[in-house]
């Protein structure tokens, strides 16, 4: 799941106020460690959207492996749909939803490839299984049959029987740099509140706007 480091939470979050909050990330970390206490299963789920090259948009779900300063990261076979969307179009949108606790955060941003260190360390933490998975699977590509995957899983697990199981050189993760954050929080009525942070560049200082629901 997220690399985030449980923080303890400030005053402006629990007194409610999120609104109060002067930067993004430290909100958002907060906001997911809420959500692991709250959701049932996967509070790390996203909505990824990107765009083909005739700009038709793709949206669909996938787990959050990290996060900090500098943004969000997800791994996948970068022949997939996606990855072959994110490396012409380098650019993307995030959607967490977390239903437990009426709160959304949507994300807009560049988009970098993760380095190769990172993306060793990340793959060696994978269990052995979702390691073969992802030598075997030719994401995103037609498939035959169920059989002809079972049988390219037990090649794979044959093959990689014995040892450690290298990063498939397809296989790396994607860092959403972030320009805008919005943060929205369910009330009464359809009366919410929102908030985001956006900025021009990477560099630039957060400003945050407070927006009508």
């Amino acid at each position: 799941m997220s690399d985030t480091t449980p923080i303890e939470h400030p005053t402006w979050l629990t007194s409610g106020d999120f609104t109060a909050a002067d930067e993004p990330f430290r909100l958002f970390a907060a906001w997911l460690q809420d959500a692991t206490a709250s959701e049932p299963r996967d509070p790390t789920a996203m909505t990824i959207a990107t765009v083909d090259r005739d700009g038709m948009p793709n949206a669909r779900m996938v787990l959050l492996k990290g996060v900090d300063d500098r943004g969000f990261v997800f791994y996948t076979n970068k022949g997939s749909q996606k990855g072959q969307e994110l490396d012409a179009t380098p650019k993307a949108a995030l959607v967490f939803h977390w239903k437990s606790l009426n709160r959304q955060v949507r994300v807009r941003g560049a988009v970098e490839h993760v380095t190769d260190a990172e993306a060793d360390a990340y793959f060696a933490s994978r269990p052995k299984q979702a390691q073969i998975g992802a030598w075997a699977s030719k994401q995103s590509t037609p498939l035959e049959s169920r059989l002809a995957f079972e049988t390219a899983v037990a090649l794979t697990a044959a093959r990689y029987a014995i040892g450690t199981v290298p990063r498939p050189p397809q296989w790396s993760g994607y860092r959403i740099l972030p320009l805008s954050i919005e943060f929205w929080h369910d009330r009464p009525f359809r009366l919410h509140d929102r908030i985001v942070f956006a900025r021009d560049t990477q560099n630039a200082p957060w400003q945050k706007t407070r927006l009508y629901p």
